[in-house]
Formats: C-alpha cells, sequence, structure tokens
C-alpha cells in the first residue's frame, strides 16, 4: 500500500468521523428542540393572549392563520398530530371553532391537558334579538366571550394555571410575572373602553353586526343589539328575505343607520342593507373573530380591542 493510499484513507477515516459526530450533534439537537414544551392554541386570539402569558417558557403553536373565519378553518393532518404531542392544547370551545373540536376532543382522548377557554369565563347565552333572531341559538352559549376583556382577564389566569401545572420544564415565577403583566394592560384596556364609550349618549349605543358577535361587550358596556344580517351566532348559516325584512324594520324602528361588519368577511350581506334601508346605512368594518397579521390593524388582542373601540365610537356618533 502507498503512503498515498494510507493517507486518503485516514482523509476519508477522518471525514466519516467529523460526518458522523456532526450527525449525531444535530439528532441531539432535534431531540432538545422536541423536548421543548409545547402549548397548541385553536384560534389566533386565544394564541395571543396565551404568547403574552408563555413567553419564552414554551413553544405556542397556533392552529388558525390570521384574518381566517374560526367558525370554519380547519385542520391539515401535520396540523392535527400537533394537537397530540402537545403538552397544553387551549381552545375556545362553545362550539366556536366547529371543524377543529374533534381534534381537541381526540388530543384529550390520547392523554393531553385541554383546557376550554369560553368555558371557563363564565359564557352568556345567546338572547333572541329585536330581529327575532337568533332564534336557532337562543339559550344556547355564546362562543364571542374575548368581546368582554374582563372575561379575557378571567381566561388569561386560568390559562395560567393549566400551563403551570400540565406544562412541564416551564418556570413558575416567569409565567405568573408574564400573567400578572398581562392582567394589568388588560385592566387598562377596560378602563379605556369605558371612557371612550362613555361619549356615545346612552339612546345611542344599538348594534347591528353581520352576525351575533357582541353579546358579551354589548352586556358588560351598556349596548343593545337590535340584530344581525345573519341571524345566528355563526358566520356559515345563510339569511333569509324574512330575516333581513325583520332586520331592516327593527333598525327602522330604533332609529340605526350603521352596520359593523366583520372585517375578515366580505361585506356583501352588510351592503344588502343599503337597498333595503337607502343609501343612508353606513357600514363600518370591526374586527370581531380574528386577529389581522401583524401591522395590519389588529395584530394583537389589545389592538383589536382598541382599534374597535375607536371604529364604533367614531361610527355612533357620527365622528
Amino acid at each position: 500500500m502507498t503512503t498515498r493510499t494510507r493517507g486518503s484513507r485516514r482523509l476519508r477515516t477522518l471525514l466519516l468521523a467529523l460526518l458522523t459526530f456532526a450527525l449525531a450533534g444535530a439528532g441531539t439537537g432535534c431531540a432538545d428542540s422536541d423536548d421543548r414544551p409545547r402549548v397548541v392554541v385553536t384560534t389566533n386570539i386565544l394564541g395571543d393572549i396565551t404568547q403574552e402569558i408563555v413567553g419564552d417558557e414554551a413553544d405556542v403553536t397556533v392552529l388558525m392563520k390570521p384574518n381566517a373565519d374560526p367558525h370554519s378553518f380547519g385542520l391539515s393532518a401535520v396540523q392535527a398530530a400537533e394537537l397530540e404531542r402537545a403538552d397544553l392544547v387551549v381552545f375556545n370551545g362553545l362550539g366556536l371553532e366547529e371543524n377543529v373540536l374533534r381534534h381537541v376532543e381526540a388530543a384529550r382522548e390520547a392523554g393531553v391537558a385541554t383546557f376550554e377557554a369560553g368555558k371557563a369565563a363564565d359564557p352568556l347565552t345567546f338572547q333572541a334579538q329585536d330581529d327575532g333572531g337568533p332564534e336557532e341559538d337562543a339559550g344556547q352559549p355564546d362562543p364571542h366571550f374575548w368581546t368582554d376583556p374582563d372575561r379575557v382577564r378571567k381566561a388569561a389566569g386560568l390559562i395560567a394555571d393549566q400551563v403551570v401545572d400540565h406544562v412541564d420544564g416551564v418556570d413558575e415565577k416567569t409565567v405568573r410575572a408574564n400573567a400578572d403583566r398581562y392582567d394589568e394592560q388588560l385592566a387598562d384596556l377596560t378602563t379605556w373602553m369605558e371612557k371612550s364609550f362613555d361619549r356615545i349618549p346612552e339612546k345611542q349605543r344599538s348594534l347591528v353586526t353581520n352576525h351575533h358577535v357582541f353579546g358579551y361587550l354589548a352586556e358588560r358596556f351598556g349596548f343593545r343589539v337590535i340584530g344581525a344580517v345573519i341571524p345566528s351566532g355563526t358566520t356559515l348559516a345563510s339569511p333569509s328575505s324574512s330575516d333581513l325584512r325583520s332586520l331592516t324594520q327593527a333598525m327602522s324602528k330604533a332609529g340605526v343607520q350603521t352596520v359593523f361588519a366583520d372585517s375578515s368577511q366580505p361585506k356583501r350581506l352588510a351592503e344588502v342593507l343599503r337597498t333595503e334601508l337607502g343609501g343612508g346605512v353606513r357600514v363600518i368594518e370591526l374586527y370581531s373573530e380574528s386577529l389581522t397579521e401583524k401591522g395590519k390593524g389588529a395584530g394583537t388582542y389589545l389592538q383589536m380591542m382598541r382599534a374597535n373601540t375607536t371604529a364604533m365610537t367614531d361610527g355612533l356618533t357620527g365622528a
């Protein structure tokens, strides 16, 4: 064997050893990453709230994309598998994530800790409105609790408890500190909303929306829900001609000329009212069921609520 051949073999041996070491290191790195505690959240509103509480203590995966509809978004096979690998699953519940709840149930049956935020936030039930709706939902729990920041404060505190109890490896002091800081921000939000809504005369505090989504806000801040274009608590329903006729009659009776439509949904349903009630009807967009991408107006829950409060106040005072 020549010196050159022996040198080549030694070089190959060295390279193989280095490659094996590198792969072993990479494998260890992946294992460490896989060992990171995981929290999976269904909706992006709850995802933002949960991220504020968890901070860097665990990986937070949010299944619902920005500007999506929580009533209709679905999961890929990969996302469904994420649920069963989580240490904790946080979901809204009360029927909101209609295409996702079966996957949450499967994760629970597989032994994953799950937390239904809506059920824990003292839920309201849908009530029949002046337009006669939502008849099919009357008496059913209303899942849209996040429109009341006080209920979000309660849910956020309970999420912190769930993280501490079920997510191994997090630092409890850090999680509690994050939760306390966020609680202060939510308290400030409530105070600011109260002061903003005080600008609206009581007789003008009447709401008409795309579908029944602001019941909690109405109860908390003294509004009256006249009705909705879709007389239901879900966007998956459709209005009939009699529904629209009842709504326009209720609006005329109440002297309401402003309709608030979800910014993530087409405004065509609300625009129908322009024809029914005349050109004087104003359609104002709100962020009601989904956050936007960062920097697009409602990238966080706090931004969403402040944007909605300003839009509602301006819309109902004619500002």
